[in-house]
């Protein structure tokens, strides 16, 4: 078990990387903060000095995702993929492939929103294409980069609105 603030990171299975993390919020709001290109755009970019310059999706089983992130002395960095399942507000799975392909191949990403008295725990699985393509991802400093991106969720959800 990985520790990065209040993420934890397991593996629970040879390829597998599942990420807990809890948000202050109920998990509609928490799914549009995953789902919404304003709001991605607004945390998911991991360290300051970058950017989610752009955020195309369609979401639907089926639909497409780009993202693209701009960096530091012109950095670019993008991936995409495919929705395999869109269930508001519990779950979305898709592909991910980033056009570098660090990776070695499509990692499959599963995210489950869980709700209990107003608040939501989230599980982000993923499953790489092999055992050395997780450990390779992680020793890239990723769980860093989602637990800051995930810091700003917390401060997004706290200036939302609730329904």
């Amino acid at each position: 078990m990985l520790t990065v603030g209040k993420l934890v990171a397991t593996m629970p299975g040879e390829r597998d990387l599942a990420i807990t993390r809890e948000f202050a919020a109920p998990r509609s709001l928490v799914f549009d903060c995953w789902t919404q290109p304003a709001l991605l755009k607004r945390w998911l970019f991991g360290a300051d000095g970058w950017s989610l310059a752009t955020c195309d999706i369609d979401l639907r089983a089926g639909g497409a995702y780009r993202f693209v992130w701009h960096g530091p002395g012109g950095i670019v960095m993008g991936m995409g993929g495919t929705y395999r399942e869109v269930v508001p507000p519990e779950r979305l799975a898709n592909t991910q492939r980033f056009d570098q392909d660090w990776t070695g191949g499509e990692v499959l990403g599963t995210l489950v929103l869980a709700e209990r008295d107003g608040r939501t725990t989230t599980v982000n699985t993923l499953v790489y294409p092999s055992r050395l393509a997780r450990d390779g991802a992680l020793q890239t400093g990723m769980l860093m980069g989602m637990e800051m991106g995930h810091a700003r969720v917390d401060a997004l959800l706290a200036a939302m609105p609730a329904r």
